[in-house]
């Protein structure tokens, strides 16, 4: 049976946003987990995701220290099926930033990442890199934006989404 995975970053509620976009909180009751790479700021958001589904928190630059006593981790790794996964928070500067993170997390098949609020999907040595964006603060993009994992053996489809 395929694994359902909401991700998402930057939510930074109630620091810019008031709460959760009603959309990706729909999206997370089908979620057999939730991954929110950082910048949560709020374990009120943690409690609202994990009572929809499990969720994993990797710590972010403006996470307060009961996002860390919550479970928030400095780097998350996981396993689904036979996909291995990374999440931190900050991937660093944009120049060779695929480059890096293969160096440090090259035995991954997916590095997920945020703090930019830049979606991104991309591909590097056999490896996929993959900021949801933002789903409250979509800053210079076109769309707040979140994305979904379904991994199934040995395959993961993956797709950012853009919320009304």
């Amino acid at each position: 049976m395929p694994h359902r995975v909401l991700v998402t970053s930057d939510t930074h509620v109630p620091d810019f946003a008031k709460a959760l976009p009603a959309a990706l909180l729909d999206a997370a009751t089908r979620a057999d987990l939730i991954l929110h790479a950082g910048d949560v700021t709020s374990t009120v958001v943690l409690e609202r995701l994990s009572g929809l589904a499990p969720t994993r928190v990797a710590l972010g630059n403006n996470d307060r220290p009961e996002i860390a006593t919550w479970g928030g981790e400095e780097v998350v790794r996981l396993e689904l099926d036979c996909i291995s996964i990374a999440m931190l928070h900050d991937a660093g500067p944009r120049a060779s930033r695929e480059r890096r993170l293969l160096g440090r997390f090259g035995d991954t098949d997916l590095v997920v990442f945020g703090h930019s609020h830049i979606p991104m999907l991309t591909k590097l040595g056999g490896r996929r890199f993959l900021n949801p964006g933002s789903p409250t603060w979509k800053r210079r993009q076109p769309a707040p934006t979140y994305a979904t994992i379904v991994v199934d053996g040995h395959r993961a489809r993956i797709r950012i989404v853009a919320l009304p």
